[in-house]
């Protein structure tokens, strides 16, 4: 399944994510901190959503109340309510 998803209160646009068997197969973000959202699409590749979404939920970016982990945890949650 693919799955795009608008973050809030973050430097990223978008959040693309392909789900097969409740595993990642691939996490993309356009806009925010290139590098390391790279590098966090490649470290979930592979992961079993309720991981991710264990690791990554709640971590916060500078006092928003968020940030683009967090919103991918938000993401996986509405990929897997969809």
């Amino acid at each position: 399944m693919k799955y795009t998803y608008i973050p809030h209160g973050v430097c990223s646009r978008l959040i693309e994510l392909e789900i097969e068997d409740d595993v990642i197969k691939s996490c993309r973000f356009l806009g925010g901190c290139n590098g390391n959202l790279q590098g966090i699409g490649k470290l979930v590749a592979g992961m079993e959503v309720d991981e991710a979404i264990e690791r990554l939920q709640g971590i916060d970016c500078a006092g928003r109340g968020t940030s683009c982990p967090d919103q991918l945890a938000n993401a996986l949650i509405a990929a897997r309510e969809a």
